[in-house]
């Protein structure tokens, strides 16, 4: 199964952190996030990763080519103008091919085991959705025995963790557009499922969970 990494983002919310460094170079515990996800996906089996890019993408480019000591065929994915999560998943089709892929944003961190996920969803979409943050408190999509539902209880927080069909994409148009509407009318047909996970997961959205994934990072090492 080939992983594509969301790397387009400005990161506003980070302030000044990310007014010369793209949020997915943001270190932790000792080296960047991009990183913890490139070794996570690796030692899951990950042969072959897709990353977009547009925000400082050179910077991202350049790091990608000096991680030789992993397993890893990297592909970039370049946004002259960020598309969005839709869009800039449509815009590396290309290089996904045509079977069910994993997708991560790259400015979410958890222990979720990568291995477990459904090389082969059933249906359209496999999401790990997980336990409403503070941030959060009323959750993105229900979930009713293995399926994740636009409406209904007990609601969860969409991790930014998932296996996706290039199906879901079908009839799209180049530009820039959101990937929740395609989820949204997926669940509809009902060919969206999903997994609730109770482990550790962090939105690394803001200097103050940056500084939480470090302190889980650096508990870890004791």
């Amino acid at each position: 199964m080939k992983a594509m990494l969301l790397a387009a983002g400005r990161g506003e919310r980070m302030g000044a952190l990310t007014a010369r460094c793209p949020k997915p170079l943001l270190s932790v515990a000792g080296k960047p996030l991009l990183r913890h996800h490139l070794e996570r996906m690796s030692q899951a089996g990950i042969r072959e990763v897709v990353v977009n890019v547009s925000y400082l993408a050179d910077q991202i480019d350049q790091y990608l080519q000096q991680q030789t000591d992993l397993p890893l065929s990297i592909q970039v994915s370049r946004e002259a103008e960020r598309l969005e999560t839709g869009g800039g998943i449509h815009n590396a089709l290309p290089l996904l091919g045509e079977a069910p892929f994993l997708l991560i944003n790259s400015d979410v961190w958890s222990d979720y085991p990568l291995q477990q996920l459904p090389a082969k969803p059933d249906g359209m979409a496999h999401l790990i959705l997980v336990s409403n943050p503070p941030h959060n408190p009323n959750g993105d999509f229900g979930l009713d025995g293995g399926k994740v539902m636009a409406q209904g209880e007990p609601r969860y927080t969409f991790s930014g963790i998932s296996v996706l069909s290039p199906e879901l994409f079908k009839g799209c148009e180049p530009g820039c557009f959101p990937l929740a509407p395609l989820l949204r009318q997926a669940m509809e047909q009902g060919t969206v499922h999903g997994e609730h996970y109770s482990g550790c997961w962090v939105d690394v959205g803001t200097p103050q969970r940056l500084q939480v994934v470090e302190q889980i990072l650096q508990e870890q090492r004791q």
